[in-house]
C-alpha cells in the first residue's frame, strides 16, 4: 500500500499517511510482496509469538504489542507463494527500536523495563549521580525484534524502518 490516503482509509476515518508497514521477516520487496502474497494466513497460524496479524487488505502486518519475533522462521516455513524468502546470511529486516521523548526514565521517573527484557543487550542504563539514569539504545546490537515495545507502560518505544543516511 502505498503513502498515498486511500478510500479505504478515508471511509474508516484514517486521514494520516501512515509510515510503511512492518512485514513478517524476510519479506521481499513491498512491491513483490504485495504481487507475490496470497493473504492466506499461513504466516501468522505458523507464528508461535502471534505478532502476525492481518492488515489493510488482509496482508500480513507485525504487531509488536502482542509480544516479540523469535526469529524462528516458522512463517518463511508457512509461507507457500515466496513472498517471505530467507537467503543464507541474510538478515530478516532492517527494523531497529528508537525510544522517545515520552519514556519515563528519560522524564527522571525510574523505569528499567526495556533494558530488563531486551535480548540483545541493546538497551542499557548507565549509573547516573543523581536520580533514574536514561536509556541508552546501541542500534547496532537492535535487532528490531520489538521485546521491548508491549512491555513499555508509555508506549514511548517505536520499532520502525532504518533509513539509510546517504
Amino acid at each position: 500500500m502505498s503513502g498515498a490516503l486511500s478510500r479505504r482509509n478515508f471511509l474508516r476515518g484514517r486521514f494520516a499517511i501512515r509510515g510503511p508497514l512492518l512485514r513478517p521477516p524476510w519479506a521481499v520487496a513491498e512491491a513483490d510482496f504485495v504481487h507475490l502474497c496470497t493473504r492466506c494466513g499461513d504466516c501468522s497460524a505458523a507464528c508461535p509469538t502471534r505478532i502476525i496479524v492481518a492488515g489493510d487488505g488482509g496482508y500480513p502486518t507485525l504487531d509488536f504489542g502482542r509480544g516479540e519475533c523469535s526469529f524462528c522462521a516458522a512463517c518463511v516455513s508457512a509461507c507457500p507463494s515466496g513472498a517471505l524468502q530467507r537467503q543464507a546470511e541474510q538478515s530478516p529486516w532492517s527494523l531497529r527500536a528508537t525510544i522517545g521523548d515520552f519514556c519515563l526514565a528519560q522524564r527522571r521517573v525510574e523505569c528499567r523495563v526495556c533494558g530488563d527484557l531486551c535480548p540483545a543487550a541493546a538497551i542499557r542504563f548507565l549509573p547516573a549521580r543523581a536520580g533514574p539514569s536514561p536509556p541508552l539504545l546501541d542500534a547496532a546490537r537492535c535487532t528490531g525484534c520489538g521485546a521491548c515495545v508491549a512491555p513499555c507502560p508509555v508506549r514511548a518505544i517505536v520499532v520502525a524502518e532504518v533509513r539509510d543516511a546517504c
